[in-house]
């Protein structure tokens, strides 16, 4: 009888689409996952892929049989364990992608309630740019991202969190253009150039027919907060990351030519088998960034 470790690992072949991508992901050595595939097809005198030099592993007619199959046989696994395991007893390690934003805001609180009620959950987090969360959600190198949505991908769940207001703010004496052309004179410190606020703003001088602005795209959100109180140029972001410096008066609210729409957050993650542990993850999540909120 096949073993679920060995259907875990053929699984993962093919849903990330490689050895080495597997391997990362069940924490092993891809000699380690050959292995498994190996005595997996000579246990049955089959070919689960066709295997060529440079290319990406492809399923054989057998190997999307046995791939459908796995996946039924993983998510009954899955239902069973959620049967016998108590939802505060969620262990081993979650990879968790965040926003800088979310760092500056409630990321503190997230972390605090998973140990506080999961103490042998074993968190990594890595904080960068929505795409690049984005991407390592696809590529199994992360487990869950917080980052902006909507995603709209193919087997990828999303639970919304939070939405942040876009405030443009400046030093006090700072002279503002109230003009797109004059805005576009000055330096403008916003987010990351992959970003979807640095593309929107671009975008607005490329529809009005205007040269490109200068723009300091940042992807550190303290840096361009810092840049901003030092006056080197109007910034644009999330009112809550700047509302001390706004009651302070280190910086002032600036009412510019146009706006761009607030940010949503999600949480995101791949929907498979032993994915319940993440929809808990998120969920508290969802229950942190209401609370910072308000709600």
């Amino acid at each position: 009888m096949i073993d679920l470790k060995t259907l875990e690992v053929f699984y993962w072949v093919v849903r990330l689409g490689g050895f080495g991508r597997a391997a990362e992901k069940l924490h092993t050595t891809q000699p380690a996952v050959s292995v498994r595939i190996r005595q997996l097809e000579e246990r049955y005198d089959i070919q689960l892929f066709h295997r060529a030099a440079g290319q990406r592993p492809q399923l054989t007619p057998r190997g999307r049989e046995l791939y459908a199959q796995a996946e039924r046989m993983l998510e009954l696994d899955r239902d069973i364990e959620a049967v016998l395991t108590s939802r505060f007893e969620l262990r081993g390690l979650i990879r968790i992608g965040v926003s800088e934003t979310v760092v500056r805001t409630w990321l503190a609180d997230l972390l605090r309630d998973l140990y506080r009620h999961h103490p042998d959950l074993l968190l990594e987090v890595s904080v960068d740019i929505s795409s690049t969360l984005r991407a390592g959600l696809l590529t199994g190198e992360i487990d869950l991202a917080i980052l902006l949505g909507p995603l709209d991908l193919p087997r990828v769940r999303e639970v919304p969190l939070c939405s942040y207001d876009l405030v443009w703010a400046a030093k006090p004496g700072l002279e503002v253009a109230a003009d797109l052309a004059g805005l576009g004179t000055m330096p403008i410190l916003t987010f990351a150039r992959a970003t979807r606020p640095t593309r929107m703003i671009a975008d607005a001088f490329a529809r009005a027919g205007l040269p490109a602005p200068r723009l300091y795209p940042n992807s550190s959100l303290a840096a361009t907060v810092r840049m901003a109180l030092d006056g080197i140029g109007v910034c644009i972001v999330p009112r809550v990351v700047i509302i001390e410096e706004l009651a302070r008066g280190t910086l002032s609210e600036v009412t510019a030519p146009f706006s761009v729409p607030p940010l949503d957050y999600i949480a995101a993650y791949v929907e498979a088998p032993h994915s319940a542990h993440l929809a808990t993850v998120a969920a508290i999540a969802q229950a942190c960034a209401g609370h910072k909120a308000g709600l």
